[in-house]
């Protein structure tokens, strides 16, 4: 997998992405390391971006080597990886994430293995 633009990394973001357990071990991780960057931008505090990446990447990593049995994204892709947390959190929030996995796997919760669909 060699995605020139974000548009091709966010299918397979998602495919690295397919247990639901492991989504919300991100949504956790994601939130919690936004709360803990507005709680720099609000108290001044320097150490908050740094527990914010451990403990949002501790629960992604949790995810991904215990369920998903797959590597995280961010070793290779870390800024797309970043935006496609948030962007899958924005999904979930507003109700839209299982559509979009359905769209790209065929299901909401789409089996290990299953192809993304090409439309």
């Amino acid at each position: 997998m060699n995605p020139r633009s974000f548009s091709e990394f966010w299918p397979y973001y998602l495919g690295e992405h397919r247990s639901p357990l492991n989504r919300g071990l991100h949504y956790v991780g994601t939130s919690t390391a936004l709360v803990t960057l507005a709680t720099l931008v609000v108290h001044g505090r320097w150490w908050a971006p740094l527990v914010g990446l451990l403990i949002g990447y501790g629960f992604a990593w949790v995810g991904h080597f215990f369920i998903e049995n797959n590597k995280p994204a961010s070793f290779r892709y870390p800024l797309w990886s970043f935006l496609a947390d948030i962007k899958m959190l924005r999904y979930k929030l507003t109700g839209r994430m299982a559509d979009e996995m359905t769209r790209l796997y065929g299901s909401p919760n789409p089996a290990p293995g299953t192809p993304l669909r090409r439309s």
